[in-house]
Formats: C-alpha cells, sequence, structure tokens
C-alpha cells in the first residue's frame, strides 16, 4: 500500500476553497477568467494533492512561481503604503467586496502551497516540457478566442486580454508592434524568461521526482 504523502486536512481545506471559489468566480466574471494561468493553476493544484501527482505539482510550479513572486511582493509592498506597479491595487479598493478580494489572495499563498507539494512529493523535470506546450495552447486560445480589452461597458467584469495576449494593459491592446508579432514575442518570452529559470532553480533545490516502478505480471 502507498503511503500517504500529504496530510487529509490539505486535501479537504484546500477543496473546500475551491468548492466556494468556482461558482462565485464564474458568477461573477464567467468561465472563460479560468484560462487565467493563475486560475489554471488552481485545478493542476486541486488534482495534485489529491493524486499526490509529482507532475502536477511541479507543472504550475513552472508556469506561475515566478510571476506569483511579483504579485505577493506587489501586495506587500501596497500594503506598506509603496506600491511598485499598482498590479495588486484592487485588493485595497474598499468598493470592491471584501469577500471578492479575499477569494483573490490565493494569489499570495497559492504559490507557498505548490512549493510545499513539490517540497513534499518531489520535482518532475518533466514539468517544463509539460507546462510549455500547455501554456502555448492556451495562449492560442486566448489570443484567437477571447475578446481584446477593453472590456464592454455593459459587461465590465469580461475578462478581456487574457494571459496578456494582446498586451500588458486590460484598458487598451499595446500599439508599439504588430499583435501578431507581440503575441510571438509573449511565446518566446515565456519559456526562456519565466519557465526556464524556474525550472532549473526548483530543479536544484528539490529532489527529483520517485520514479515509479513498472508493475511485473505474475
Amino acid at each position: 500500500m502507498n503511503e500517504r504523502r500529504l496530510p487529509l486536512w490539505v486535501k479537504l481545506g484546500y477543496t473546500a476553497f475551491m468548492v466556494v471559489l468556482v461558482p462565485c468566480y464564474w458568477h461573477l466574471y464567467g468561465p472563460t477568467n479560468f484560462l487565467y494561468f493563475c486560475d489554471l493553476s488552481l485545478f493542476f493544484t486541486l488534482a495534485a494533492v489529491w493524486t499526490e501527482s509529482s507532475l502536477l505539482a511541479s507543472m504550475p510550479a513552472v508556469g506561475i512561481l515566478l510571476p506569483q513572486a511579483y504579485w505577493m511582493v506587489d501586495f506587500l509592498s501596497t500594503a506598506a503604503g509603496l506600491p511598485i506597479s499598482g498590479l495588486t491595487n484592487y485588493m485595497f479598493d474598499g468598493n470592491k467586496p471584501l469577500f471578492t478580494r479575499g477569494l483573490s489572495f490565493f494569489h499570495f499563498w497559492l504559490p507557498i502551497l505548490i512549493v510545499y507539494l513539490v517540497a513534499k512529493l518531489g520535482y518532475d523535470r518533466r514539468a517544463l516540457k509539460a507546462w510549455t506546450a500547455f501554456a502555448f495552447g492556451v495562449l492560442v486560445i486566448c489570443y484567437t478566442l477571447l475578446p481584446v480589452p477593453p472590456a464592454p461597458v455593459d459587461r465590465p467584469h469580461l475578462p478581456v486580454n487574457v494571459n496578456y495576449v494582446y498586451g500588458l494593459s486590460d484598458d487598451r491592446p499595446q500599439s508599439w508592434m504588430h499583435p501578431h508579432l507581440y503575441f510571438l514575442l509573449v511565446l518566446a518570452a515565456l519559456p526562456t524568461v519565466c519557465y526556464l529559470p524556474t525550472h532549473l532553480v526548483l530543479s536544484r533545490i528539490f529532489r527529483p521526482a520517485p520514479k515509479v516502478a513498472p508493475t511485473v505480471a505474475a
């Protein structure tokens, strides 16, 4: 019998959070909101805590630890009155419901949970290729099927510019190069600037994921 490596309270607590977040986000923002990499990582993590799969934990580690670390730093600096970029200003906007902002705080603790999972389950070196291929598919969907910023007046919460495929602003698309060229730049930059460095760091810090022994027929 395989020994359980993750405590049951982690599995149940995280699942309870997802049971609350998913219908709330679906109602507020619609299903396309779940194509953001940070939101997709929520589902990878849910699968990882129950299956105890190092690959499912390692893939979002490669994909979001670096950008979410920036979110964490911006949040702390904004809380201290020294905002860096305004990325997390919405977390301190009293006009937004506290409950909604509380749900969004997962951007802070999810990276910590993912690091914990990788520490417990090991880092699967296949994660770099697997997440990169997955991310490319998601980006193509975001660029070809989802709306360009800004959001329509009658649907202000509609996700636009998902995963920043049209620029760094949700108010308007970037205009300093052709949209197709910018999109190709995104495809090239994410693996080289974000995923590969994270993969190299994780490979050095964490033990490799244990290999599953092949089943031998009796």
